[in-house]
C-alpha cells in the first residue's frame, strides 16, 4: 500500500519511511472513523508530530482528523493540554498520570472524540529512566481513558516512533470499536 514517489498512495508524504501493515492501519482507522461519524485528536511528546502527519497524509479522510498537538516540553504539556505543573513534577513526563492527563486534556481542548498521546523515551533517556519506554494514554469523550506501557528497548528513535505508531493507532482502533 505505500504509495508511488509520485502521489497517488495513501500516505505519500512519510510512505517511503513507513511499513505497509502502518499505512495500511492508518487508512483503516480513518476509514472507520468516517464511517461512525467520530472525529480524532493526538497529543504527542516523542513522537513529535509523525503520527498527526500520518493521518493527515490519508486523503478523504481530513473530516476524520480534528487536530494534533505537539507537546515535547513539560511547558508545552501544561500550556496546551492544561495539565498541573505538579502533575509533572510528582510523576515525571514520561508516566502513566501524564499520558491519561495529555490524552484527557487533548480531549478538552478540542472537539474530537478520541484522543490518542504518547510520551516516552524515543532515544536515549536519563539516568535511571529506560531508553524505549514509552506511555499511552487513550481517551474517549464521555468514556473511560485507558493506559498502556510498552518497553520498545533501546533500539533507536526512528524504530521507536514507528512501533510507537503502530500502538497508538491500534489503541484508537480499539477506543472507536469499544463505544
Amino acid at each position: 500500500m505505500n504509495g508511488d514517489p509520485n502521489g497517488g498512495g495513501p500516505a505519500e508524504t512519510l510512505s517511503p519511511a513507513l511499513p505497509n501493515e502502518t499505512e495500511e492501519a492508518a487508512e483503516a482507522l480513518l476509514k472507520l472513523c468516517c464511517d461512525a461519524d467520530l472525529k480524532i485528536a493526538t497529543a504527542e511528546s516523542c513522537t513529535g508530530g509523525l503520527l498527526a502527519s500520518l493521518l493527515t497524509d490519508v486523503e478523504g479522510a481530513s473530516h476524520a482528523f480534528e487536530r494534533g498537538f505537539v507537546v515535547y516540553s513539560e511547558d508545552a504539556k501544561c500550556e496546551l493540554l492544561g495539565i498541573a505543573r505538579e502533575k509533572i513534577d510528582s510523576c515525571g513526563a514520561v508516566s502513566r498520570d501524564v499520558a491519561i492527563a495529555m490524552a484527557e486534556g487533548a480531549i478538552a481542548q478540542s472537539s474530537a472524540d478520541i484522543a490518542l498521546a504518547v510520551t516516552g523515551y524515543a532515544g536515549s533517556a536519563p539516568p535511571g529512566d529506560e531508553p524505549g519506554l514509552v506511555h499511552f494514554g487513550c481517551a474517549r469523550r464521555g468514556g473511560e481513558t485507558r493506559h498502556r506501557e510498552e518497553h520498545f528497548g533501546d533500539l533507536g528513535r526512528g524504530p521507536i516512533r514507528l512501533k510507537t505508531i503502530a500502538v497508538a493507532l491500534d489503541m484508537m482502533r480499539e477506543a472507536v470499536h469499544g463505544g
